[in-house]
């Protein structure tokens, strides 16, 4: 069924909008029905998130994640390839991560850092490009590859943990910590410096503003250069834009490498900044989540931004209502699935009925 085009500014916030508000009443209806008080979840959610410094700080850790994962998505989709192999690539990347940190001898952290994140965006990349590569020269469906590619990217780094990458002796699959001199200044430590105090006790770092800059420059490369007029218009007729002169090989692989690479820049966040050491699924799922984040955001680095936001306050004031209520974590993980559901699925369902009340956009208009 067609469904009516609506003007632009009620397919950006009103449609989104209304996806979330419909995702939080049938949440309180099922919290309700398990005997809590909405209100009261609500609140501890909403404090728990973003009433203290260390709410913020777990709020912001998440939310980076979730714009790298995002950004890695909302890439892809400009040429209507849809990487959901995130989180294989972010695997990945910290593999890259890992690499980097353990085995160079790094005078400063600033250079480990800019090191460190070559390494995860080439491991994000190069593991983004095979199925890249697959479905421009043999036909093969990226969906069903990139699926793939995340299960054989956790079996390698289980073996390269198990076998390679363990200390002698630890009995822990994870590999030995990394050197002092690599480790990320925390939020806390960048705040001090304009005088702003903030949570010591946060795994916020210096990749949030690296994460930002990530938003900025995927604007610039899709809406300002030549390649990202490229990348949309394979995306809007992949026929029209072959006429035109664009290889469709060489722009599906292109694509597949910058979302590669954005994916695995996650592990700067997560590995270097947070644990200082390689683990297994050091990602938790954010690869996955980078698809909900990239839908609600329209494919647009501003909107991944704020999509990233309020999935970093989920994932935060989820935590802080599984700690202090009897809510289980079970019904926690529902709630993020009812607003990835709204916000993903049943987007068109909300968009038709927002088109019955304002009807329309203009012909040639907004």
């Amino acid at each position: 069924m067609a469904v009516k085009r609506i003007p632009d500014w009620a397919d950006v916030v009103l449609v989104p909008l209304v996806s979330l508000i419909l995702a939080f009443v049938i949440s309180a209806l099922v919290i309700v029905a398990i005997g809590e008080d909405p209100w009261a979840a609500t609140q501890m959610m909403v404090s728990g998130a973003l009433g203290s410094t260390y709410g913020w700080g777990y709020t912001l850790y998440y939310a980076t994640n979730f714009m790298f994962t995002g950004l890695a998505v909302a890439v892809a989709f400009q040429a209507k390839l849809f990487n959901i192999g995130g989180e294989g690539q972010a695997t990945l990347g910290g593999l890259g991560v890992a690499l980097a940190c353990l085995y160079l001898p790094w005078p400063h952290w600033s250079l480990a850092l800019l090191g460190a994140a070559l390494g995860a965006a080439a491991f994000g990349a190069l593991w983004a490009a095979i199925p890249g590569y697959l479905q421009a020269k043999r036909g093969s469906h990226i969906v069903i590859t990139t699926i793939m590619f995340n299960f054989i990217a956790a079996a390698v780094l289980n073996y390269v943990l198990v076998n390679q990458l363990r200390p002698q002796g630890s009995m822990d699959p994870a590999s030995a910590r990394f050197p002092e001199v690599t480790q990320l200044p925390r939020l806390h430590e960048i705040l001090e410096v304009v005088g702003i105090p903030f949570s010591r006790s946060t795994p916020a770092n210096i990749s949030l503003l690296i994460a930002l800059a990530a938003c900025v420059a995927v604007w610039f490369l899709l809406w300002r250069t030549r390649l990202g007029y490229q990348i949309r218009a394979f995306g809007h007729s992949e026929a029209a834009a072959q006429y035109a002169g664009i290889s469709p090989l060489r722009i599906t692989i292109v694509v597949m490498l910058i979302s590669g690479g954005l994916s695995g820049m996650m592990a700067i966040n997560n590995v270097m900044g947070e644990a200082q050491r390689l683990v297994l699924n050091a990602v938790e799922g954010a690869g996955f989540i980078g698809i909900a984040v990239a839908l609600m955001g329209r494919n647009h680095p501003f909107g991944v931004f704020l999509a990233a936001l309020l999935f970093g306050f989920l994932y935060q004031g989820g935590a802080e209502l599984a700690l202090w209520t009897s809510i289980p974590r079970e019904l926690i993980v529902v709630i993020q699935a009812l607003v990835i559901l709204f916000t993903g699925a049943l987007d068109n369902m909300v968009r038709m009925g927002i088109a019955k009340v304002i009807g329309p956009a203009k012909q040639g208009g907004a």
